[in-house]
């Protein structure tokens, strides 16, 4: 997974589907096994590391044992060591990255094949996310066709919401991993099977910065704001408004009661991304809804026409 942010490689990812309670785990290969290197049509997975660390020390600097006086100046190969550990930790960091994106096309074009529109939400957890999805669920039941993935460190919790609000949900529970990547969707859409021409929202694991960097083969990422934690969020993480084509900033009906500038935070989001559009919503009040549903059914129709082109 992700070096950057120092979740687990070997976490265990279990994915469970809802509608049968069939569970099942994802193997992940350790770190030494993710290390991969391309070459031409073929790739070589080292086990064996040779990072050239010489343990003959050469002390030619001066000792004064009498004074206790040491000049400790940086070695050659320690100086070489420490850079050669720091090139392989961003080669590793480069092939996982890479794998996920060629995997990610690999679920773009299935979903294009099927002219299903795949949205990738992402929060802080807390941001009402899953309550944003079961009210489009029930309010949009007999127009289209929605299934969900779901995705947590632990429980089924989410997942139960969504099956209760009547859409087929998975759920990935990725262990100490702080997003979801392309592989797990791939596993989740096993199970779910979405029909032709349906909506898959895939709910992202609660956290602004690692879901910013890895594709899933959605559409477009949908970020989810709302007015209880803080309207300097999109220049706090900037990388995931960048990323996103919508930003909903949600529970509305509560901005009276929270220090939270609706204004102010849409012009730092334009700031970040000048193409974001911003809905503001409550699902509860149901205030805002309507917008968002038009944006869904639009996202839906350029599928359509794109598919007929």
């Amino acid at each position: 997974m992700c070096k950057t942010c120092g979740c687990d490689n070997d976490a265990m990812i279990t994915v469970t589907n809802l509608q049968t309670g069939e569970a099942e785990h994802m193997d992940r290969p350790g770190p030494e096994q993710r290390h991969e290197h391309h070459h031409g049509d073929h790739d070589h997975q080292h086990h064996d590391h040779d990072h050239g660390h010489h343990h003959d020390h050469d002390h030619e600097h001066p000792h004064s044992h009498a004074g206790h006086d040491h000049d400790h100046a940086p070695q050659p190969a320690a100086l070489a060591a420490v850079a050669g550990l720091h090139a392989v930790t961003i080669d590793l960091e480069r092939a996982i990255l890479d794998k996920n994106d060629r995997l990610a096309e690999r679920n773009r074009a299935w979903f294009e094949g099927r002219e299903i529109l795949a949205l990738n939400l992402v929060s802080s957890p807390g941001a009402g996310k899953t309550t944003l999805l079961e009210r489009t669920i029930r309010d949009l039941k007999g127009e289209t066709a929605i299934s969900v993935i779901e995705g947590d460190q632990q429980t089924l919790n989410d997942a139960e919401r969504i099956k209760a609000a009547g859409a087929p949900a998975v759920q990935v529970n990725t262990g100490t991993g702080c997003h979801l990547e392309a592989d797990m969707v791939r596993r989740g859409l096993d199970f779910l099977r979405p029909a032709f021409g349906s909506l898959l929202m895939i709910e992202n694991v609660g956290n602004l910065v690692c879901p910013a960097l890895f594709d899933l083969g959605e559409r477009a990422k949908v970020v989810v704001l709302s007015v209880t934690e803080g309207d300097d969020k999109p220049l706090k993480y900037p990388h995931m408004f960048r990323a996103a084509e919508l930003m909903i900033i949600s529970k509305i009906d509560l901005a009276p009661h929270v220090d939270f500038d609706l204004d102010r935070c849409e012009a730092m989001a334009r700031e970040v991304n000048p193409e974001i559009r911003s809905i503001r919503l409550s699902a509860r009040t149901g205030e805002g809804l309507a917008d968002w549903y038009e944006w869904l059914r639009l996202a839906q129709h350029r599928i359509t026409l794109g598919a007929a082109e």
